[in-house]
């Protein structure tokens, strides 16, 4: 690949960013309009979905509780965020389980602004955009190590999307 069309690949995530905990809304939005914030959010990765339908399961299921009054809570659409980007590599069941590690050892707020941050530090890493991932935090653990490793694999899927797109659009030639 020429390098220019790495350095596209390279500026298509580069300023990436996901909203931290305290920035999500806490109102109470409503299913579309969820499905439409995470969406802006995740246009950038490319070939990221959620929709209705998606969201109706993931409560079916139990992965998420019951809107209240049909609106969906900060803490609802921080995990949305998080299945939106893990449904990509892991299955629903999978999620579920790194949830529940996650209740057992983190808080919402904590572990959700950690899966930003290291989400974005990943990114950087393997398109490109800084030579070294970063350590974010201090302590070590199995969930940790699940979250950072469910996260590579999504990076590098992003990347092999944006590159194998490139290819496609006719950007060797």
């Amino acid at each position: 690949m020429n390098s220019n069309t790495k350095e596209t690949i390279k500026s298509s995530i580069k300023d990436f960013s996901l909203p931290r905990y305290n920035d999500i809304p806490n109102v109470g939005l409503y299913l579309e309009q969820v499905v439409k914030y995470i969406s802006e959010y995740l246009e950038p990765l490319g070939s990221f979905s959620l929709t209705g339908s998606m969201v109706s399961n993931y409560v079916k299921k139990g992965l998420i509780e019951n809107p209240v009054k049909k609106q969906y809570n900060r803490e609802q659409i921080a995990y949305l965020f998080f299945m939106a980007v893990a449904k990509n590599v892991l299955s629903m069941e999978d999620i579920g389980l790194l949830f529940e590690m996650q209740h057992n050892t983190y808080e919402p707020k904590r572990a959700y602004d950690y899966f930003c941050s290291e989400f974005e530090n990943v990114l950087d890493y393997v398109f490109g955009v800084k030579e070294n991932l970063d350590t974010i935090g201090t302590d070590s653990n199995d969930t940790k190590t699940m979250l950072r490793n469910t996260i590579i694999a999504v990076a590098y899927k992003v990347y092999l999307d944006k590159y194998l797109a490139a290819i496609h659009n006719g950007a060797e030639e």
